[in-house]
């Protein structure tokens, strides 16, 4: 009964309504197979535009600093915007029309019913991100996370790291308490004792314990990984030709800027960690080590089957409906990013 009334508490009566019955604004259950495979057009129609996340103004950020060409199109908003929740949200409110997001939401929003499709894909082998305790928390290991309040976002990459790391130390959901927020109530959580446990990027854990370790708080690494780095789309926009294109144009630029951020770390912790997010050059050279080798690979198989068992691990809890995610990939993509970065980056 408390998975059901997580759930509902977690998306909202009317996404837990559309979960159920399908929403008419690109409904999951709507045979859009036919628009997705269309040939995606050569060229970027004069006058086509595009809504683009870019969480802290990251990709406009990676853009300049690699020098990247302009777009063939125009880019009418780069809106500040990263976590799963608000992303399918903003899909809704045809507000956004590509963001970059983990393999989670994909899977969030079929279940509440609206149809968007993955078009990028970059693996990552290192984990993303790490637990942190509240400060005076004696938890040492996952397994000491019986019976605690684990911090939970059913629809962002830190639930899924989450549900795999449990599995991992032999622990059932009954076991623990699962607090449902966003990962953005994440730190606030933390620093109240409103959750024994967190997990946070690590790009988050410096400031945290900067200001909680001297209180007691402590970080417990993880070796889960959280596989996809991922570009998706609603179908409505898809099934524009000259969005589809413009997207097609996109991507390559995308995977080009991850590159250079991977072989320019030194500027990127200058000019984004030190600058825009206040850390220190140690701080910001202590996450760049951590930090994933981008990979593009041409064929999706690995993140497909990946993905499948992050569906399936949801659906064992309770939290969504067993389906079959080949449906969430536009093959059409599949090879753009691989072809646009050199062959160290392709797997």
């Amino acid at each position: 009964m408390h998975r059901r009334v997580f759930l509902t508490s977690l998306l909202g009566a009317s996404a837990a309504v559309a979960g159920l019955s399908g929403c008419a604004d690109g409904s999951a259950a709507a045979d859009t197979r036919g628009a997705a495979t269309k040939p995606l057009a050569d060229k970027v129609p004069s006058g086509t535009s595009l809504k683009i996340a870019s969480y802290q103004g990251t990709q406009q950020l990676q853009f300049r600093l690699a020098k990247l060409p302009p777009l063939p199109f125009t880019v009418s908003s780069w809106v500040n915007i990263g976590a799963g929740p608000d992303v399918i949200n903003a899909f809704r409110a045809k507000s956004l029309d590509l963001a970059n997001n983990a393999g989670i939401p994909p899977i969030q929003a079929h279940y509440q019913g609206f149809d968007a499709k993955i078009v990028a894909i970059n693996i990552t082998r290192k984990p993303n991100y790490l637990f942190a305790t509240k400060p005076g928390s004696d938890i040492r290991t996952v397994a000491d996370f019986k019976g605690k309040k684990l911090a939970f976002s059913q629809g962002q990459a830190q639930g899924v790291v989450l549900l795999r790391a449990l599995k991992q130390a032999g622990l059932k959901y009954d076991e623990v308490k699962l607090v449902p927020l966003t990962s953005n109530q994440f730190l606030t959580a933390l620093q109240s004792g409103q959750v024994d446990i967190a997990p946070l990027a690590n790009s988050q854990a410096p400031a945290y314990l900067k200001q909680y370790e001297g209180k007691g708080a402590h970080t417990i690494p993880t070796d889960v990984v959280d596989l996809l780095n991922l570009l998706w789309a609603p179908q409505s926009v898809l099934n524009d030709p000259a969005k589809a294109a413009a997207i097609a144009a996109y991507i390559p630029e995308w995977a080009k800027g991850q590159v250079w951020q991977h072989e320019h770390a030194d500027v990127w912790n200058e000019e984004f960690y030190v600058k825009t997010q206040n850390l220190t050059l140690d701080q910001a050279r202590g996450i760049s080590k951590l930090a994933n080798k981008p990979l593009f690979p041409p064929s999706w198989d690995e993140a497909i089957k990946w993905e499948q068992e992050t569906a399936d691990l949801l659906a064992e809890g309770g939290f969504v409906k067993k389906f079959d995610v080949s449906s969430l990939f536009d093959h059409r993509f599949e090879p753009i990013a691989a072809k646009a970065v050199p062959a160290e980056y392709r797997r």
